[in-house]
């Protein structure tokens, strides 16, 4: 090896990567802390880089359809409007969306919790009367029943409740209460940070990466800059199409909800469709949350309208997993639809919730990738399409 220049730098590169390695294996908490510490640090432009990330998709709608008449090439005051007004558009659609979802899912999740408050509080009168006329209905149970009675009736509800303050007292649960306050307030803080970035971001993107781009073409070679950005392009490609295909799929699944409880009478089908809808955005498994709330919506109405609700989910959610949202989600990523299944799956199992929301478009990078680079070696093997079919 000649010690040039370049191979020097390289191995001095390779020594500093090892000692540091070797560093943080030998300190791993202090490791650990310190990431810790710089991910605390860089949290507000993280969350302000994926806000971004996401409201781009509706301000590049907006700017291409909705205000495609205000040409850049007319000024720069037209092209500044022009983004402004998408972005503004952008932030009431988003904004009317969660305010909706507010206010027609937090006031019947509160009458609900309200409504079982009360039932408890007439649970010492009425469990003893719904065992009266069980013994009624099933008498050959009678001293069943009997004893089931006697053991409500002879709980201690004092010391039930004396245990309970105990509890409370010495739970730590004024420092716990003061930890998770502290995290809401610094959570909070990080979202306002992260929104004002995002905006930032979003009037200047166009800035942004073009200091990026002369950064890397300074420091690196151009080949890697090049394919580096290609693959930074289409990523932002499947992303782009990944979120439209879900929030298409979500609306789907919320209107058929919405149809199918409203032909079957159940309760609160508005509510339950917007909710199903909403949490639908992550991908196949998030309609189970909107299906657990939705259910204990109805439980409080009626037992038995509850239980039809959850073969209804069930049977929708199977038509939606394996019928509509590999063909609509796949399609909008370019990617087949026996590929999707297996990039949620293989997501759920390693990163969860996040693994979910990422595989998708990773797979439909990855595939995308790989199909060039085969056909590519393929045509410069020169082997024949025939032995390929």
């Amino acid at each position: 090896m000649n010690l040039n220049r370049d191979n020097i730098l390289k191995i001095m590169g390779l020594i500093l990567f090892t000692v540091l390695l070797y560093a943080g294996l030998q300190n791993t908490k202090l490791f650990a802390d310190a990431l810790r510490y710089l991910f605390g640090l860089m949290a507000p432009f993280v969350i302000g880089g994926c806000i971004a990330f996401v409201l781009n998709v509706p301000m590049r709608f907006f700017e291409t359809k909705l205000f495609s008449r205000l040409k850049p090439a007319k000024g720069k005051r037209a092209g500044k409007a022009k983004r402004i007004f998408s972005l503004i558009l952008t932030l009431v659609v988003v904004g009317g969306v969660i305010a909706i979802m507010l206010f027609l899912i937090v006031p019947e999740l509160y009458q609900s919790f309200s409504a079982i408050g009360r039932e408890m509080s007439y649970a010492r009168v009425r469990i003893p009367q719904l065992l009266d006329e069980a013994t009624a209905l099933l008498p050959m149970f009678e001293s069943e029943i009997a004893s089931i009675k006697d053991s409500f009736l002879n709980v201690d509800w004092k010391a039930i409740g004396s245990m309970l303050m105990e509890f409370f007292r010495n739970g730590n649960i004024l420092s716990n209460t003061v930890s998770i306050a502290t995290s809401v307030v610094s959570g909070f803080a990080n979202a306002i940070i992260g929104i004002v970035f995002a905006i930032y971001i979003l009037l200047q993107k166009e800035n942004l990466g073009r200091q990026f781009r002369r950064l890397f073409y300074a420091f690196l070679p151009e080949k890697q800059v090049d394919r580096f950005l290609m693959v930074c392009g289409l990523t932002s490609s499947s992303f782009n199409s990944f979120l439209s295909g879900q929030c298409l799929e979500a609306f789907i699944l919320g209107m058929m909800f919405f149809v199918s409880m409203s032909v079957f009478q159940m309760p609160y089908a508005l509510v339950i469709a917007v909710l199903i809808g909403i949490t639908a955005l992550i991908p196949i498994f998030g309609a189970f949350i909107g299906c657990i709330v939705g259910a204990f919506l109805i439980l409080i109405v009626s037992p038995i309208k509850a239980l039809w609700f959850i073969v209804l989910f069930l049977v929708l959610q199977q038509i939606e997993g394996n019928v509509i949202y590999p063909r609509v989600v796949g399609s909008s990523v370019g990617l087949p639809s026996i590929w999707v299944l297996a990039a949620v799956t293989l997501g759920a199992s390693l990163g969860g919730v996040l693994g979910i929301l990422f595989a998708i478009p990773v797979f439909s990078v990855i595939y995308t990738l790989l199909r060039t680079d085969v056909r590519a070696r393929i045509r410069e093997r020169g082997i024949a399409e025939g032995k390929i079919k």
